[in-house]
């Protein structure tokens, strides 16, 4: 019979992947033995897989690429790395190896971009896209990288009173943007997004206040779906709309050359993952070219802020299963030796899924359970896979320690919960390293940061104060 944990995978799904494969009975992601880094550094423990950021650029650049010379686009293709996603140095560092832009969302994104320059990862030719709601310090960052010799940064225009604001502090002439607030998907709360300028009011906004200033260039129009880069009518609704602004802003504005489309491609959330990026960026070359040449204007150059696409795959966190508590006559909970809530906080604040496995004993046989985190929170769980109502794992023997990782974590969940700070019932921040290869291919790894201390804690929450 077909009992193990392997069988179950394996029946399942397409298995190896890419990614996953198995060294005996032992999960290697990306050809990194797994139980060795459990080995070395304990658990609960976070990792960053480096090299997969500059993979996934590349895969990006490669897809646009092809899709501009098939269907013979004349426009340049700019990928810009959404920072909100994650802004550790490391990431910066790895991502900006692969020639590409940046986006910023808010005051301090300014400081890490003079940090990059200081340091020669970025130059004055790189494009520093400044979206977000703007106000004081903000505005003053903007200005004071334009007014230090940036002509590549654009200020993204979210509601009026921005260009007045930008007037006031930057020296000279300066390019701008307009982001276009896009209509929600019926099943939100809300018919149009908060962020941006309404569709119908672009053109006159533009007239009124920007045509016969001689102090602004406008030079792109900013386009973003908050559920992503979809093949759905919704998608392909809102983006014919946009395409529609943007040639009949072209007509008024010979200045206009940009067309930003944002980010939202999906990342790998279970081994059922199926998405045709291609695809995808086929359509959307071929829609914006089909619409500009009946309209008679030039193709604009496309930019792109994807920031789960570039960093998401490259991270993972790996726990060990301390204990199983039989709850009732069906329902078994594994326990972790961390919190859901505090190391993968998209698990609890938006019912994220993540790719979750074994990481050792797949020759064992399989059981259903639960995932319980180490909080006295009744949220703190983990229940289902993507694409099924539960949880299998290899059965918990008290002498066979099992261990599980969770993969493609690497985006938001340290900011989102709150990394170096304080955590849901004071669990501890855990373990990070960095995993990277040499130009041989060999491993390396480093750590980033121990497991935070109850010292680090009593600081925080002032009891160390003297």
């Amino acid at each position: 019979m077909n009992t193990r944990y392997f069988d179950l995978i394996n029946q399942t799904y397409y298995f190896p992947q890419d990614e996953f494969t198995l060294n005996k009975d032992t999960l290697q992601f990306h050809n990194i033995d797994l139980m060795k880094l459990v080995e070395q550094y304990g658990t609960p423990l976070k990792f960053t897989y480096l090299p997969q950021i500059s993979n996934n650029i590349n895969r990006a650049k490669n897809w646009f690429r092809k899709a501009m010379e098939s269907n013979k686009y004349d426009g340049k293709y700019y990928y810009c790395y959404c920072t909100k996603s994650s802004h550790f140095e490391y990431v910066m560092n790895e991502a900006f190896k692969n020639n590409i832009h940046i986006e910023t969302s808010s005051a301090f994104d300014i400081n890490i971009v003079e940090n990059l320059l200081a340091n020669g990862k970025i130059n004055k030719s790189t494009y520093v896209i400044c979206n977000g709601f703007k106000r004081d310090q903000y505005i003053e960052n903007i200005a004071r990288l334009i007014n230090n010799g940036h002509k590549n940064a654009i200020p993204i225009i979210d509601n009026y009173e921005e260009l007045d604001l930008l007037q006031a502090s930057i020296k000279g002439k300066f390019k701008i943007g307009i982001r276009i607030a896009a209509e929600e998907e019926p099943k939100f709360e809300f018919y149009t997004s908060r962020l941006g300028i309404g569709y119908k009011n672009i053109v006159q906004f533009y007239k009124k206040q920007i045509q016969e200033n001689k102090k602004l260039e406008l030079k792109m129009l900013h386009f973003f779906i908050n559920t992503g880069i979809n093949d759905n009518a919704y998608y392909w609704n809102e983006l014919v709309k946009c395409i529609k602004v943007y040639v009949a802003l072209k007509k008024e504005c010979p200045s206009l050359d940009g067309l930003n489309i944002g980010g939202g491609f999906p990342i790998k959330n279970s081994l059922a993952f199926e998405y045709d990026y291609q695809y995808m960026i086929d359509e959307i070359i071929n829609q914006i070219k089909i619409a500009c040449d009946e309209a008679e204007v030039e193709v604009p150059n496309i930019f792109t802020e994807f920031g789960s696409f570039t960093v998401g795959e490259s991270g993972g966190a790996i726990y060990q299963v301390l204990y199983q508590k039989q709850q009732n006559d069906r329902e078994k909970w594994n326990m972790i030796d961390s919190s859901f809530i505090t190391t993968l906080p998209d698990t609890w604040a938006i019912n994220k899924r993540f790719i979750m496995l074994a990481v050792n004993r797949w020759n064992d046989t399989y059981e259903r359970v639960l995932l319980g985190g180490m909080t006295c929170d009744s949220d703190d769980y983990y229940n289902s896979e993507q694409n099924m109502n539960a949880i299998y794992l290899p059965k918990y023997n008290k002498e066979k320690p099992l261990y599980i990782g969770f993969f493609n974590t690497g985006a938001y969940q340290e900011t989102i919960g709150g990394y170096g700070g304080l955590h849901h019932c004071l669990i501890p921040q855990p373990k990070h390293i960095l995993i990277d290869r040499d130009k041989n291919g060999i491993l390396a790894t480093e750590v980033f940061s121990e497991q935070q201390t109850s010292e680090e804690v009593m600081s925080i929450l002032g009891y160390n104060k003297k």
